[in-house]
């Protein structure tokens, strides 16, 4: 049942969130490419190696500002919706998978000062 309303929400804002008008990632693809880690960070389970191969795949795709901007605002906008623990796993991610991701995994955070 939690699953099913995560997915719809994250169906919901595939259709409502838009990306910087330059950007070529969108956050339709975002969320699709971070499908693999969806499980970890409900639940806690162990990390799927998938999750850091999407991860690092993401961040290597996003090559101009716009496309890092754009990224960060679709992660954010998950992040403002997420439990403590869901967005202390989530934003853990990137350090388990030795990926460096150019902004916080925060709702907090501030994507027009990604470079």
């Amino acid at each position: 049942m939690l699953i099913m309303k995560f997915l719809s929400f994250l169906f919901i804002c595939m259709v409502v969130a838009a990306p910087p008008a330059k950007a070529e990632l969108t956050c339709d693809t975002v969320y699709s490419n971070l499908q693999p880690c969806l499980t970890y960070v409900l639940f806690g389970f162990s990390l799927p190696s998938d999750c850091c191969d999407v991860v690092k795949s993401l961040i290597s795709t996003a090559t101009t500002t716009a496309d890092r901007q754009s990224a960060c605002s679709c992660v954010k906008s998950l992040a403002s919706r997420a439990t403590g623990d869901e967005l202390s796993r989530a934003a853990g991610i990137p350090g388990k998978c030795g990926a460096n991701v150019p902004f916080d995994i925060s709702p907090n955070v501030d994507c027009s000062k990604v470079n």
